[in-house]
């Protein structure tokens, strides 16, 4: 079956729930997001450490400036809608304009806002936002094979898990780094998103 073209071009957008708000990253976002990630445990399994200052995290939101400008990577700060205080990050990664596919990634969240409904609703968010208004073909997502609580976080969205790349990376601490694979395809995405909203509802 041919594919029709459609255009692909992911950017910057504001994506509103009713938890959290997905806004573009700004170096306005420094502050809150150093308070937020400056835990060493968020980033146990990042190719970088903690946010060590503002500073640090003024260069870091930088480097993801300069990869929007590239069209590499679109980066998200998450906002807590009751707070309004900046509490983590995600991003559009790996994104393929020829083939309509994007991978979601470089997510953390501050300790407070882990194990809430906050995840559920970037995702939510990010995956409908991929369907719905880009046309995307296959949403992938990624975890360090020994982070478990990433895992279960990615299968409870509905993702099918596809396999292992086996000594993918060199870890930070040095060790093999096995990747497993998770993705969203265009058929699967009215499932995944009813999935969603139920959780969403609880």
């Amino acid at each position: 079956m041919a594919i029709t073209k459609t255009f692909f071009d992911p950017q910057p957008v504001t994506l509103t729930g009713n938890l959290v708000r997905l806004e573009p990253i700004a170096l306005a976002h420094a502050a809150d997001l150093y308070a937020a990630g400056a835990e060493e445990l968020i980033w146990r399994y990042s190719a970088r450490p903690a946010l060590s200052s503002v500073s640090d995290a003024e260069g870091w939101i930088q480097a993801c400036l300069e990869e929007l400008a590239a069209g590499t990577r679109v980066t998200f700060t998450v906002i807590h809608l009751e707070t309004g205080r900046a509490v983590g990050s995600t991003a559009y990664i790996d994104i393929v304009r020829e083939h309509r596919t994007l991978e979601i990634g470089f997510t953390w969240y501050g300790t407070p806002w882990q194990r809430t409904g906050v995840n559920t609703e970037c995702k939510y968010l990010l995956l409908r936002h991929a369907f719905e208004a880009l046309s995307a073909r296959r949403v992938s997502l990624k975890s360090d094979s020994r982070n478990e609580r990433s895992r279960r976080a990615i299968l409870r969205l509905g993702a099918v898990e596809e396999g292992t790349l086996r000594n993918h990376r060199i870890a930070r601490d040095g060790v093999d780094r096995h990747t497993v694979y998770y993705s969203v395809i265009e058929s699967e995405w009215p499932d995944v998103k009813g999935r969603l909203e139920g959780l969403m509802r609880r």
